[in-house]
């Protein structure tokens, strides 16, 4: 996941579901690549949480 502090919920959740179908449709990834994807998506996720409370929060 790239540092932006522009990011916005819906731009973090397209990346999620972009290495998700990478994943569907990649038979043969090596562990580390694996790992790698699932660490970014991780990232994403923990900024999509943090968004959420921040907005659950505001109300």
């Amino acid at each position: 996941m790239e540092k932006d502090n522009n990011m916005t919920y819906d731009q973090a959740i397209a990346q999620v579901e972009t290495i998700v179908k990478e994943l569907e449709q990649t038979e043969a990834l090596s562990m580390e690549l694996y790992r790698q994807k699932a660490d970014e998506a991780k990232k994403l996720l923990d900024f999509c949480m943090k968004q959420l409370d921040a907005y659950s929060s505001e109300k």
